[in-house]
């Protein structure tokens, strides 16, 4: 594909590391899986204080936490520091926008951002801003959110905080950013979602659809968006990307190697290529991009939820869906059809939406060895595929 629609990606060099800069540096159940995630969908959780208290009640969270192969005591284990400390990459909390029909020509239009779209009311974090700070707590479409982003694992989501606010616990698990909350001190690695000290151990956040994609892509399909700005409350040298340049991909992301090692290797598919992957309560599917572009549909399982991924021209990125009644879905020109339906777009199937995600091979099966794996042809494992959109 052309470098315009390739995930853009930086390097990390030794000193960067050994100077803890910035960057990831810091330190099964029977319900509806459906249900308890989409962001449209109520879902019955125990708690939702939105009103400005404060303490455990105030976080929501899901009634049966995610699929979580590993117990809580053996992830401990195998935390690690990153190099600042605790807060040492400080998270956003007081995010300012603007207009996506005001920024002209500032971003870049292969600038990688995460989008969130909640009720209606559409937000996009540039990838040069957030991997300064890695979090941002937000409200989108009048929903708190923490949306998050870990450069090691390549991994962006957003999760419903209530009113707690998120930070940087400066510390790793497979190169995976630890989140903490500010309500009780709970740790929660970014990809799971769910505790596994503290608290609310065991428990998981709620967490809503993002989309990795350009800016370019974006603002296309969302020019009455906001953009977050670099007025962040801190001073950072915004023009200069701690990891390294985009295109051509070099550094960190384009190696084989890793800066801490992850729990568990595996020789399948190359450690920094790209999977698409969603969870259920009781396990976990994930798809190469390669294979997604080029399929567009790709079915499978996760645990005992059967679920379709599909791919969206329009972003570049995947979306996941539940499909329990095992309903055909088939590209159609742009779009694809469900059943005899209509085509519609990747994101508007009729079937109930899961919050999905792009990881870095290693990382997604570091956590979740026990996925359904649908992977990339051989040519996948070479360094010119790795992130490649």
């Amino acid at each position: 594909m052309a470098s315009g629609s390739r995930r853009s990606v930086l390097a990390a060099t030794a000193g960067f590391v050994a100077a803890g800069v910035a960057g990831c540096l810091g330190a099964g159940g029977d319900d509806d899986p459906a249900a308890d995630t989409d962001p449209t969908t109520p879902d019955g959780s125990s708690v939702t204080g939105t009103d400005g208290t404060t303490g455990a009640s105030a976080l929501p969270t899901r009634d049966t936490a995610l699929h979580v192969p590993d117990s809580a005591k053996r992830l401990r284990e195998h935390v690690v520091g990153g190099g600042p400390g605790k807060d040492g990459i400080p998270s956003v909390d007081d995010p300012r926008f603007e207009p996506v029909g005001d920024v002209g020509d500032r971003i870049n239009p292969e600038m990688p951002v995460f989008g969130v779209d909640v009720d209606g009311e559409a937000k996009a974090y540039p990838q040069y801003v957030l991997v300064w700070h890695e979090v941002a707590n937000d409200v989108v479409g009048g929903r708190p959110l923490a949306v998050t982003y870990c450069p090691l694992t390549g991994t962006a989501l957003a999760f419903e905080r209530g009113a707690v606010e998120f930070g940087v616990s400066g510390r790793l698990v497979n190169s995976n950013l630890v989140l903490y909350d500010r309500a009780t001190d709970s740790r929660w690695p970014q990809v799971l979602g769910t505790a596994i000290d503290g608290e609310f151990q065991g428990t998981g956040l709620r967490q809503v659809p993002t989309t990795w994609t350009t800016w370019e892509r974006w603002k296309a399909q969302h020019p009455d968006g906001l953009v977050l700005t670099e007025d962040t409350g801190h001073v950072r040298d915004y023009g200069r990307d701690p990891y390294g340049d985009y295109n051509p991909t070099r550094g960190y992301y384009a190696s084989t190697s890793f800066l801490f090692a992850p729990m568990r290797e595996s020789d399948r598919l190359q450690p920094k290529a790209v999977v698409h992957g969603v969870r259920s309560s009781d396990g976990a599917f994930a798809v190469s991009e390669p294979v997604l572009r080029r399929e567009r549909v790709v079915a499978g399982s996760a645990g005992s939820l059967d679920v379709v991924a599909a791919y969206d021209p329009a972003t570049a990125a995947g979306v996941a869906y539940a499909n329990p009644g095992g309903a055909s879905v088939a590209a159609d020109g742009d779009g694809y059809r469900v059943g005899g339906g209509d085509a519609v777009a990747a994101t508007e199937l009729p079937l109930p939406r899961l919050p999905s995600f792009d990881a870095m091979f290693f990382a997604w099966y570091a956590f979740y060895p026990d996925s359904e794996f649908v992977l990339a042809d051989a040519d996948a494992n070479s360094p010119g595929e790795v992130n490649a959109r």
